[in-house]
Formats: structure tokens, sequence, C-alpha cells
């Protein structure tokens, strides 16, 4: 099995990047960005599910705004998690093929797939600014928020940016080393003790 434990810094276990100079400093910078967007998400939707729970057993009636938060943080924490599970090498893949060919054939395979994927989540940055730009354009509002819808859908193309930078970083990775990287941090190791490198 794929290793999927981060390289943690002994002294404040914060991330720690494997690749050099500022690519090294990116990737450690985008992973804390994630790592406070998620769990502020989290424990925001939490506390707003809990605080409607109460006040409909308490007031008979829950918060009005409580189901458009849970939206707006649903979609932020969606497209902050995919630039997550991109880092920690937890994407789906189908790897019948993949697993068929020799490490050698693995590794640019990994580059080719790392490259392509980081091509298409740049695409869907860009279509979903240019969405962003219509619902900006139409100027809808939640009903009970007041915001702008717009706000809300600020998230896609930010988490598509972020996948992407991550999935050309891995490929970069796999360039520069001799193993084959599912993630910056992960290798593609089929033992028990697969390690970080």
């Amino acid at each position: 099995m794929p290793e999927h434990s981060p390289q943690l810094d002994d002294d404040t276990g914060a991330y720690r990047s494997g690749l050099p100079g500022w690519l090294g400093t990116l990737d450690e910078w985008i992973a804390r960005v994630e790592a406070v967007m998620l769990a502020a998400g989290v424990l925001l939707m939490a506390v707003n599910t809990c605080v409607s729970v109460v006040a409909r057993f308490v007031f008979g009636e829950g918060l009005f705004f409580s189901g458009e938060i849970n939206r707006i943080l649903i979609i932020f924490i969606t497209f902050a998690g995919i630039g997550y599970a991109a880092r920690h090498g937890r994407h789906i893949r189908m790897s019948a093929l993949y697993d068929s060919f020799p490490p050698r054939g693995r590794k640019v395979l990994m580059i080719l797939i790392a490259l392509l994927t980081s091509l298409v989540m740049f695409f869907l940055c860009f279509h979903a600014y240019g969405y962003l730009e219509t619902l900006y354009g139409r100027g809808r509002i939640l009903p009970a928020l007041g915001i702008e819808i717009w706000w809300i859908y600020l998230w896609a193309p930010v988490g598509f940016a972020i996948t992407g930078i991550q999935y050309l970083l891995t490929a970069v990775k796999n360039i520069g080393s001799g193993r084959v990287y599912l993630s910056t941090q992960v290798t593609d190791d089929y033992t028990d003790t697969g390690t970080p490198g």
C-alpha cells in the first residue's frame, strides 16, 4: 500500500515539503492554507448545524440562514479538499494498466498523468472563473444572508488552481527523483512499509 503520511517537522509538527528551494516553500505555504481552510470549514459547519438543532429544539424553529451557511461551507470544503487529496495521494486511481508497467514505465506514466491532470485542473480553473464572472454579472443574492452568490463559488477556481499546482509539483518531484511519487510526499510503494521521500 502507498504510504499516506506526509513528512512532518520534528520540532513543530508542521508539514515539510520534500521539494527543493522555492518549490518547497510554495508547497508548504499551500499546505498551510489548505489545512486552515479545511479545519475552519469543518468546524464552522459543525457549529452551525449544532446551533441550528439546539435552536429548533429550544425555540421550535431552526435558524433561517443555517442551510445557506452549510451550502457555502460544503462548496468551500469540497474545493479546498481536492488540493488536500492530491497533496496526500488520496485521489482515486484506476491502476490496472499502470500496475502492469515496470517501475521505469510507471514513472513515465505518473509524470504524464500528473502533467495531464494539472492541465485539466487549470482548464477547469479557467472555466470556473468564467462561470464566476457570469454569476457576478447576474447579481443574484442568497435570500436569507443577502450575500451575492458569486462569493460562494469563488472557491471553485481557487481549489482547481491549488490542485493544478499540486499535480504540477508531483510531476516535478517525479522528474527529479529516482522513485515514483503519487504526490510530492507519497511514494508508489506496494509494501507495508512505504515511506514518504
